[in-house]
């Protein structure tokens, strides 16, 4: 699951749809701790009693951005929170791009949220198709900024997400593991 660093009121009503039907069937939820869909992403799921891992581009002993403190605190206990730089590691616009792969190895499927037209989200879903991994985006209204992006990876091929079976359809280890056909 990935972001648009600045979310809308559409993003977190997709995410409160699409997310608890994953979490029933046990899906874990990765992303990157960041500002907007990322740390929406993440509450969504651990209000729906998910899992949930943060990847972020800083060391462990940090909070970036300043205002998930609470989120990235509560994960690092409870969940998971990986991070490839040493402790006392600053955030530097690298580090995002290279966490931004992390993300794309450790996903079966990525699924875009919402994404300008240049944005780390992109850069997330190319690295994702580069691992062979399936991508998926949430389509947008064709006047929005914030789903330029996404409405660009539908039409080169992502596979566009209108409900949650959308997204168990691209886990095939999902199925096998429950048995059920979906």
């Amino acid at each position: 699951m990935i972001r648009a660093r600045d979310g809308n009121g559409y993003a977190q009503r997709a995410l409160e749809q699409l997310i608890p039907p994953l979490i029933s069937e046990q899906v874990i939820v990765v992303s990157g701790l960041a500002r907007g869909v990322d740390s929406l992403g993440h509450r969504v799921t651990l209000k729906s009693g998910g899992r949930s891992i943060g990847v972020i581009g800083t060391g462990l002993d940090q909070v970036y951005p300043g205002e998930n403190r609470r989120l990235q605190t509560y994960m690092a206990e409870h969940e998971l929170v990986i991070s490839e730089y040493g402790l006392g590691a600053v955030g530097k616009p690298h580090h995002f791009v290279e966490r931004n792969r992390i993300i794309a190895g450790l996903v079966q499927a990525l699924l875009v949220v919402q994404a300008k037209s240049r944005s780390g989200s992109l850069i997330t879903a190319n690295l994702a198709l580069q691992n062979n991994r399936n991508v998926l985006a949430l389509p947008g209204r064709v006047d929005d900024p914030l789903s330029v992006g996404c409405n660009e990876l539908i039409l080169a091929g992502a596979k566009p997400v209108l409900t949650a079976i959308h997204v168990l359809e691209e886990l095939p280890e999902l199925a096998v593991k429950t048995g059920k056909p979906i």
